[in-house]
């Protein structure tokens, strides 16, 4: 392993984005992973003891993991003809595992050769409608009857005891996370901020409770073991912070239990500097180094969430030092490094993703093929709803005016799901630049591509296809442009 090489530090800022104030669907849909640190300066008493939210869920009947074969079947309310996908995840990532047609409001997936973990069920391959249930060979035959076609509305599982469990658990903390925000709403300016700070803490014990309650209720299944993991055994030590999950579990991979885990270590004991990054990063690898495939998985998780930050530099230590290095890196699959390649490919000087996307007045915008014809081409990644990107785009229409057809183009990508309130933004701010939409929002494929978790978010490419800035702000490009194109 190359020595560790500590980067200026800085504190960490979150990056304040439009993507907060976005219209999100009433669905369980997870939002892009970023790695967040506080930067409370107050020095953190680490200690040994044991949390008492923390309660063991695992046994001798869910240990480790365990795979075969499982029919999957059940009733919707969906057209004839309709199609239900079954996708395997692991964390944020999604992997086809089967269909099934609707065939006179029934559909049956007879044959599911899976491992114990959380899988997610899409209709019609429309992301906006979807919903996670629990698999676990120990259950070899689940019913899951929908009321309606919408998968995230009601929908019960008298057989199986991991989804009674399950979907009455995230009712329930969907109920619990909504009263919490409302409570902190209710605190700014508030002259009884202690008072709505104590209530906010009983609702999370109410939670924890519940937890508890329901770890005994279904004790021995997949679920339980789920739960556990949500609250660490040592949460005030840093080197103990992950001891309660076993790395030689491959069932946790299915889950967001690493990258939760990940996120709670750098909260709470980087401080928001780099050299609190590495130090967390090394400890975490430690722990996973057993056993490859869960070591991928947190890396992984790692280096998502540092990108999404902006924290390039701590992504490019962790490829550096544990996935692309001759000795740590030796004993990871294909699958983690062409991962990596993916967050390799948006840095600068890199070739991004081609697209090739419908255009609002018609035909189809082919990336590659549009930067190859100018000296620069920016691709800009915005929404009508965006505030931020309102007071982009006045910027953009004139520096479009003065350098399109000079060599500059600007590719407008929009995270949009409907096509009128897209198309009026263009036509109301006359934006004469190349506009495309996948209409699907922060599920639109070329989103997952980009791993944009904001807008507006910039890449300004070569005639080679190569990223050759990646600016916050549209006057970066101006001052670019004004010294390089010729």
């Amino acid at each position: 392993m190359k020595p560790m090489t500590f980067i200026a530090s800085t504190i960490l800022i979150v990056l304040s984005a439009c993507s907060e104030s976005a219209p999100t669907p009433v669905t369980n849909k997870t939002a892009p992973a970023k790695i967040v640190a506080s930067n409370d300066s107050a020095p953190l008493v680490q200690t040994d003891s044991v949390s008492p939210r923390y309660k063991n869920g695992t046994n001798d009947q869910n240990k480790g993991d365990k795979t075969g074969a499982v029919r999957l079947h059940g009733t919707i309310a969906a057209a004839q003809g309709s199609k239900i996908y079954i996708y395997e995840t692991e964390a944020r990532n999604q992997a086809l595992l089967d269909s099934s047609e609707v065939k006179g409001g029934r559909y049956d997936f007879k044959n599911l050769e899976v491992s114990r973990g959380v899988y997610e069920l899409v209709l019609n391959g429309k992301a906006n409608n979807k919903t996670q249930i629990i698999l676990n060979p120990d259950e070899s035959d689940i019913t899951i009857d929908f009321k309606s076609s919408r998968l995230t509305g009601n929908k019960t599982s008298l057989n199986s005891r991991e989804n009674t469990a399950w979907l009455k658990y995230v009712a329930l903390d969907n109920r619990n996370k909504s009263e919490i925000k409302n409570l902190r709403k209710g605190m700014k300016d508030s002259p009884y901020r202690s008072r709505i700070e104590e209530q906010i803490k009983g609702k999370e014990l109410e939670l924890v409770q519940t937890q508890h309650e329901m770890m005994d209720t279904y004790s021995g299944t997949y679920f339980a073991k789920l739960i556990s993991w949500k609250n660490p055994m040592y949460p005030n030590s840093q080197g103990r912070y992950f001891e309660d999950i076993d790395p030689l579990d491959n069932s946790i991979i299915h889950t967001m239990a690493i990258s939760d885990r990940i996120q709670g270590m750098m909260v709470k004991f980087s401080k928001g500097e780099d050299s609190g990054f590495l130090a967390c990063i090394d400890i975490i690898k430690a722990h996973f180094e057993p056993n490859p495939k869960t070591l991928e998985s947190a890396l992984y998780a790692m280096l998502d969430g540092f990108y999404n930050t902006g924290k390039e530099d701590i992504c490019q230590y962790i490829l550096d030092n544990y996935i692309f290095d001759e000795d740590c890196g030796a004993d990871l699959s294909d699958v983690i490094r062409s991962r990596a390649q993916g967050i390799i490919n948006l840095q600068v000087g890199k070739t991004p993703p081609n697209f090739n996307i419908e255009e609002y007045k018609g035909g189809k915008v082919n990336l590659m093929e549009t930067a190859a014809k100018n000296q620069y081409t920016l691709v800009m990644f915005w929404a009508s709803w965006c505030h931020k990107c309102e007071q982009e785009i006045p910027v953009l229409i004139p520096l479009y005016a003065k350098y399109g057809g000079k060599g500059f183009e600007a590719i407008g990508v929009s995270i949009d799901q409907a096509r009128k309130t897209w198309t009026d933004v263009i036509e109301t701010k006359g934006m004469q630049y190349l506009n495309v939409s996948q209409l699907q929002g922060w599920d639109s494929p070329i989103v997952k591509d980009y791993k944009i978790t904001a807008t507006p978010t910039y890449f300004l490419l070569n005639n080679k296809g190569e990223i050759v800035l990646k600016p916050k702000r549209i006057f970066e490009v101006q001052t670019y442009l004004s010294g390089n194109l010729k």
